[in-house]
Order: C-alpha cells, then structure tokens, then sequence
C-alpha cells in the first residue's frame, strides 16, 4: 500500500497535522510514540497555549491524546531509520518494517543532534540504528548501545539474547533491570571508533572500549541519515511558509523548523503542513 501521506513524529505539531489530514480523510500513516511527546508530557507549567490559560504537561498530552482517539487515530510506534525517494514517492524504513507514502510531513522536534564524531562515515559498517534489523549480525559478539530513551529498553534486552556481552551508555536517568550480560555505563561515548569498519567507542573519561558493533537507539536520527538531500539551516530543515522543503511532497513543521519553540508555533506549522500536502496531492491528481 502507498499511502498518501506519512506523518513523522507525535508531539504538537505532528498531532495537529494528523487530525487535519484524518478529516480531510487522506489515508496516512502516523509514525512515533503512543505517549506522544516526552516534552510535553514531562512540562510543570504552561501558561502561553491559547484557551489554556495554565495547564500541566500531563495535563496537555491528555487533551491531545483525547482529541487523538475520539479521532480514531492510530499511531504506529516505530522509529524511521531511514526515507529514501522512489519517483512519485517515498519509502521509508522503519524498524524492521517498511512502507511507501505519496508525501511526508516531518515532525520530529530538535531531538536531531549532530551524529558522533564516526558515526555517519561507519553507518552500515558496524554503526546500525536498528536492533531488530542487525542484531543477529553480531550473535555471540559484543556490541555498544547508546540509548537516550526509555522506550528503547526492549531493543536492548533484544541484543541481549543475542549478543555476548552488552555495553550500554544510556543518556537517561532510571535504567530499568537488565540482564546479566548487560553493562550499564555512566560514563558517555564522544566517539566512534575504525577505519575500514566501526571497531570500538571513545568516552569522555579518556578510555577506548573495544566492540564489534554499535546500535544507536535514539528519538531521532541526523537529518542527513534520515533523507539524503534535505535542506537544513543551522541544525533546522529550511522550509517556506508553506512548511514545503526543497524536497518535492516533503513538508516539515514544529521545533525541527527553528524557533521558536512553543507549542502553539508547531501546531500551526502542523496545520499549515496539513493543509499543504492536501494540495499537493489535490494537484498531483490532475497532472
């Protein structure tokens, strides 16, 4: 199936772009986490959302997953590792999975770093960001897993059963119970090492750990990993006021646009996107 559009991330603005494409009823995709946005969700106060003059992050989330479900919206948790054009759409790559949209909105907030000093140049050659996808490459060996988020702890436990030993360098508090086989690390990986091949990790305490893999578990990837071509801006995707990037049926809004970043600036965006792919799949059809 092609859909006509896939939405890229849960919080305000992907959200706000969801509900706009379910009633125009365009047959989209929905791609991220069921909790929505940790940002959000994790807010003490905000206090500049129109309507709501003072409300909790919990509070907010609720409300949109609410609107959300009376929707009849389905989000699909996985994360895109990869989005490659194919003529009059695109593929995208997600987990082990895989699925074709006619357009994409992208909103996948500023949780897009830039990638370790490395890990662009050993991607494919010892560097994955899927542990379902190349696990069973390193059965019996020992892998490093760089991980800034909770919601990936299955993935670890996966590599796990497979790998011999698992060095895990999580970027968030409260690790949940691991297996035996699983190293949990305080300290942070700066580097990836190798030449022809990833082959080891610098930390910042000055130590070399040697592995034969590294998965990097995160929200996001580099924005030059996720869609090759993509315009950006200082660490942003360049959009126009239509939300449009220099990509054709390639739209983004929300934080990855650039500041600022509030939520009722994203979920504009989301809606202005929306309503963008609408009329571009509109004109599309009549060429």
């Amino acid at each position: 199936m092609v859909y006509d559009a896939a939405v890229i991330g849960t919080g305000p603005a992907g959200v706000s772009a969801a509900l706009n494409l379910k009633i125009h009823e365009k047959n989209f995709l929905w791609l991220g986490s069921k909790q929505l946005s940790d940002k959000i969700r994790k807010a003490e106060k905000i206090e500049n959302y129109p309507g709501i003059p003072s409300a909790g992050g919990e509070e907010l989330t609720k409300a949109f997953r609410d609107h959300v479900d009376r929707m009849g919206i389905e989000i699909t948790e996985h994360m895109v590792n990869s989005i490659l054009p194919m003529g009059d759409h695109y593929a995208l790559m997600a987990g082990s999975e895989f699925y074709e949209a006619r357009t994409l909105i992208l909103t996948t907030g500023v949780a897009m770093k830039a990638a370790l000093p490395g890990e662009s140049e050993h991607l494919g050659r010892g560097v994955s960001y899927c542990a379902t996808c190349d696990g069973g490459l390193y059965r019996g060996k020992t892998v490093a897993v760089i991980c800034n988020a909770e919601r990936f702890e299955g993935e670890v436990r996966f590599l796990a059963q497979l790998a011999a030993q698992v060095h895990y360098f999580p970027t968030y508090k409260g690790v949940g119970e691991m297996p035996e086989n699983v190293t949990v690390h305080a300290d942070r990986v700066t580097a990836v090492l190798g030449e022809m091949k990833a082959n080891g990790v610098q930390l910042k305490s000055g130590e070399q750990l040697a592995v034969d893999g590294i998965f990097c578990l995160r929200d996001s990837i580099t924005l030059s990993s996720l869609l090759a071509g993509l315009e950006t801006e200082e660490g942003h995707i360049r959009v126009d006021r239509s939300m449009a990037t220099n990509l054709p049926g390639v739209y983004a809004a929300g934080d990855c646009t650039g500041r600022p970043y509030q939520y009722a600036k994203a979920v504009g965006e989301g809606n202005v996107a929306a309503h963008s792919v609408i009329e571009y799949l509109d004109r599309a059809g009549k060429e």
